[in-house]
């Protein structure tokens, strides 16, 4: 019978910094994973190396009326940094929710570490850390003994990793949790998803309410967690922030997975955003050719440029140009091709 080999239990060293720590940890993360394929080569059925972490299969959910998700394909690599992409209503909490046993699907299926979301919830979630959209705490507990009643439910966690945590977000964790801003409420559901060395983080809008110093702390800890082996998966609207740190990232619009790809590959099949302003009037029909998406724009006229680049490049040649910019899309941009129609 196959068995996965457990990870080793890193403890800290008394005046370590944290940035010590994470590097140590690294380190034995590479032992561990070494030590795993060789026990995976020797034990593990054929195949099992390329199962996904996260996988759904057709998965749908419906709600009479009003649309949930439909016959969603989703596929998340080990080690992934995996954005979910998609506007407040798209879908994202559905599938999450869904992927967490949280609701049923009405038809589908859904595995995370090769075990049933529904069948074998509660192993899955022994291993897993998770963020909400929307954090509830108990308001008459102090924060760490929040962290403490979370930590012996999930059957342990690592509290000097959550004391670093917290300094390392700024946040104290003797007070009492009603006093809490959403910011800081926001830091607690982050400490607690992080501090159990989880394989997999779940995380739904997590940047909502943090400011923007917290953010680039918090993308940082979201790095060193892939790099230890963990798999990331985060939905988000804020597509900056995917984009900061995400490899891998799925659109969803209107409950349907529009694409899901590498970010690189996506940038390279969406083209390149063009945006001149011309000295002169300039119909912007004379730019209507395939692969070409032109709209006006502050006195600019922007286009969307996935094929015929040199056309555009000879029809520009042919008038006076006051300013011009090339650039590849962002995702950003992608994002608002896919929904605006041109996708």
């Amino acid at each position: 019978m196959f068995r996965s080999p457990q990870k080793p239990f890193i403890a800290p060293s008394r005046n370590e910094s944290f940035a010590d720590m994470i590097w140590r940890k690294r380190a034995a993360s590479a032992s561990y994973a070494d030590h795993a394929v060789e026990e995976l080569s020797g034990e593990c059925p054929e195949g099992l190396h390329m199962e996904p972490i996260i996988k759904t299969v057709n998965l749908t959910k419906s709600y009479g009326k009003s649309r949930g998700i439909e016959d969603v394909n989703l596929s998340v690599n080990r080690g992934d940094i995996f954005g979910f992409l998609g506007p407040n209503g798209a879908g994202k909490s559905t599938t999450i929710r869904t992927l967490l046993d949280f609701i049923r699907p009405t038809s589908g299926s859904a595995s995370i570490f090769g075990l049933d979301c529904q069948k074998d919830s509660v192993q899955i979630k022994k291993r897993i850390g998770y963020i909400p959209g929307d954090f509830g705490l108990y308001g008459n507990m102090s924060g760490w003994k929040f962290l403490e009643y979370f930590g012996k439910v999930r059957g342990g966690y690592d509290a000097e990793d959550a004391r670093a945590y917290a300094a390392r977000l700024d946040i104290r964790l003797d007070r009492k949790m009603k006093e809490y801003s959403r910011g800081m409420r926001q830091k607690v559901a982050i400490i607690q998803a992080f501090m159990n060395n989880p394989d997999l983080i779940i995380m739904d809008e997590p940047t909502n309410g943090l400011d923007p110093l917290v953010q680039q702390t918090f993308m940082d800890m979201i790095r060193e967690k892939a790099a230890e082996g963990t798999t990331i998966f985060m939905s988000s609207h804020v597509l900056s922030d995917v984009e900061k740190v995400c490899n891998r990232v799925a659109i969803i619009k209107g409950g349907r997975i529009a694409t899901e790809e590498k970010v690189e590959d996506l940038r390279k099949k969406a083209g390149n955003v063009v945006r001149v302003k011309f000295a002169e009037e300039v119909d912007p029909a004379a730019f209507a050719m395939p692969g070409v998406s032109p709209v006006r724009q502050n006195g600019y006229l922007k286009m969307t440029v996935t094929d015929n680049m040199e056309s555009v490049l000879g029809e520009i040649s042919r008038h006076k140009v006051a300013d011009i910019s090339i650039h590849q899309m962002t995702l950003e941009e992608i994002f608002m091709h896919y929904y605006e129609g041109g996708k």
